[in-house]
């Protein structure tokens, strides 16, 4: 045993120089070395797919090694580990000569394999015995990038995703992290991402799953006494998409595989793209190890869309389905569906599929109808972006005119009187507020409120136009 452990080290020391650290790690650490007799060097293998590997990659390299350690005459045995049930079987025995080149390589290929006395890695989503390369992304196309509407909630986000899909493994990304709220996009940038490295590199493994399949393929594992075959399927990856990490919080056993395949991964320049619902630090459940392994690289949120980025989002929609609305139907549906891309997309769809059933066209009046059963039970906030159009509209002035620097008169009183609004009707900070007013700080706001509660004590027209305008934002 002593012979063979020594004869194997001098081999690694002569294989090291001639493969990438990745795939040293990956492919002859794992090799153990059972004896040495005759100038036959007995290697023990975690498995049947793993024996065909590296057959089929490093024949030439170890057929060199070994003749340079044990002359012409050397030979080299694999021992396959049987991993199932019948414990009473012996481990199978493939005899390799390695006298010369032709022979290894025929002798490599016709090989007979008796698969009842092994248990081939177990591709999660493959039948298994499989190479690299017939791995399935999983990937959906559908979420291309090009589908996915840029704007200021999520530009860090877009921008990380596109430096990662140029440099997979290359960047300071890595893990790259996306987390925000429901329905904001993380599956689609991710898949995005995805989509953008088998592109621009058709040569890299990518695989994209969710936190609770790859639960489930553990759990299968563990009951198949196959998790060797997971963890080594995992490890052959080169970028690794997993969707909504937040689930794997209070599964110890999940999050222990999850952190020695992250950290192989990671180690031999593997890109990891993972998405959440909070931040790493807000994530609850999780082992610390892990979640300091989750602020390695960058972690990138998406925010709520904003008023631009909702009408863009729409625009997009409409044009990918070939239908027209008119500017009115889709603002309004911009202004009233704040929060959530995904409720944006089914108002629209609801609208249309209203308009078709009941052969209606699409007006303002119908929209209004429509979301308000859309959004029906629920408290729906009236947004600062739909206040300021209402007093825009009100005033016969540009929204841009009221966001802009302008000191105006009019202007600058629309502006005080959608400040004021914002204050009265929304749960939104002052400084929050100020800055959907043209960069306003929290003091230029409170200014604003105490003159319209002055001018509506003293001025009669003034009354007015409070009392109009807060019939207006109410019927919305």
């Amino acid at each position: 045993m002593e012979k063979a452990q020594k004869l194997w080290n001098d081999c690694l020391s002569v294989i090291k120089d001639n493969v990438s650290p990745r795939s040293f790690q990956t492919w002859f650490e794992p090799i153990k070395p059972v004896k040495l007799k005759s100038k036959i060097l007995t290697l023990q293998v975690p498995s049947q797919f793993f024996y065909e590997w590296v057959e089929e990659h490093y024949v030439e390299l170890l057929k060199k090694t070994i003749q340079k350690e044990l002359g012409p005459q050397g030979k080299l045995e694999y021992s396959v580990v049987v991993d199932n049930h019948h414990s009473n079987q012996k481990p199978f025995t493939v005899k390799l000569p390695t006298t010369d080149k032709k022979s290894i390589k025929n002798s490599a290929v016709a090989m007979p394999i008796d698969l009842n006395q092994q248990t081939p890695i177990r591709n999660p989503f493959i039948i298994p015995g499989l190479k690299k390369v017939n791995v399935d992304s999983q990937l959906n196309p559908n979420y291309a990038i090009e589908n996915f509407v840029e704007g200021d909630c999520n530009r860090l986000a877009r921008s990380a995703g596109y430096a990662v899909a140029n440099k997979p493994g290359g960047t300071a990304f890595n893990p790259l992290l996306i987390y925000g709220g429901v329905g904001l996009g993380k599956t689609h940038l991710a898949n995005a991402i995805g989509i953008e490295i088998k592109k621009n590199h058709p040569n890299k493994t990518v695989l994209y799953v969710s936190s609770e399949k790859f639960t489930h393929q553990f759990i299968d594992s563990v009951k198949n006494n196959t998790q060797n075959d997971f963890i080594h399927f995992y490890q052959m990856i080169d970028v690794l998409i997993i969707d909504d990490v937040q689930f794997f919080a209070g599964k110890e056993k999940t999050q222990d595989v999850f952190f020695h395949i992250f950290n192989h991964l990671h180690q031999n320049g593997s890109q990891l793209v993972l998405t959440s619902d909070k931040p790493p630090v807000e994530l609850q459940g999780m082992e610390q190890r892990l979640l300091s392994r989750f602020k390695w690289g960058l972690s990138a949120d998406l925010q709520a869309p904003d008023l631009e980025t909702r009408i863009a989002v729409l625009n997009k929609k409409m044009y990918q389905d070939g239908i027209d609305l008119p500017k009115d139907v889709v603002e309004y549906l911009a202004y009233s569906i704040t929060t959530n891309i995904r409720e944006l997309e089914g108002a629209l769809i609801s609208l249309i599929a209203q308009s078709s059933l009941n052969k209606k066209s699409i007006t303002l009046d119908l929209a209004k109808q429509m979301i308000d059963k859309f959004v029906k039970n629920t408290a729906r906030e009236v947004s600062i972006d739909y206040i300021q159009k209402v007093v825009c509209d009100y005033f016969n002035l540009p929204l841009e005119l009221m966001k802009s620097k302008t000191r105006k008169r009019e202007v600058v009183q629309a502006r005080q009187i959608a400040m004021y609004f914002s204050k009265q009707l929304t749960k939104s900070s002052l400084a929050t507020i100020g800055a959907h007013c043209g960069g306003k700080d929290h003091a230029t706001v409170l200014h604003a409120c105490r003159t319209v509660n002055n001018l509506i004590d003293t001025d009669k027209r003034f009354r007015i136009y409070i009392s109009d305008i807060e019939k207006k934002i109410n019927l919305s």
